[in-house]
């Protein structure tokens, strides 16, 4: 099962490298991996896809409990929640009716050219995981030139994380919250 988990972060150097070393070295694979700032400067969201049943994700949890710069971590794969992945994409266009073809396919999938060569068109298109993949399998007679993706980014839906959240005091004094 995939889970999909969301944590906030202190925005200070090392951050990824403790959480994506700590799964490593635990032998649990980041199917997705996304890294922001939030609306506070000194915060960082990281949304991240692990694959593993229930007891995974129970470890992965305790394990992220233990990194001081964590300060919050959701797992939002049972809540109602969006999703969305962004891809940029360069496919071949040499043809003069290729290029209207694949124009009407963006324009099918609601993703944009946002930049065109003589032989090669480049497309962003953002949503679901199931939309990206199609996109791409309808582009791949075309000839994809080069693909590149971001992680999945996830936020729960208005009211939700809220309701669901529970308060569990750290070493330090401070408040952490888990969504269950």
């Amino acid at each position: 099962m995939r889970h999909v988990l969301s944590a906030l972060v202190q925005n200070v150097p090392g951050v990824l490298s403790q959480i994506s070393g700590m799964l490593a070295s635990r032998g649990y694979n980041i199917d997705s991996l996304a890294v922001g700032e939030t609306e506070d400067a000194n915060v960082s969201r990281m949304t991240f896809v692990v694959v593993g049943d229930d007891q995974v994700l129970d470890q992965v949890r305790k394990q992220l409990e233990k990194i001081v710069t964590v300060i919050r971590v959701d797992d939002i794969s049972a809540q109602d929640h969006v999703e969305r992945d962004l891809m940029l994409l360069k496919v071949n266009a040499s043809a003069g009716g290729q290029r209207s073809e694949i124009r009407e396919l963006v324009d099918v999938f609601r993703g944009r050219i946002v930049d065109v060569g003589h032989n090669e068109v480049m497309i962003e298109i953002s949503g679901r995981e199931t939309k990206i993949e199609a996109f791409i399998e309808r582009m791949r007679p075309y000839g994809i030139t080069e693909l590149v993706r971001t992680g999945r980014i996830a936020m729960v839906r208005q009211g939700k994380s809220d309701d669901e959240s529970s308060d569990k005091p750290r070493r330090d004094g401070t408040i952490r919250k888990y969504v269950k």
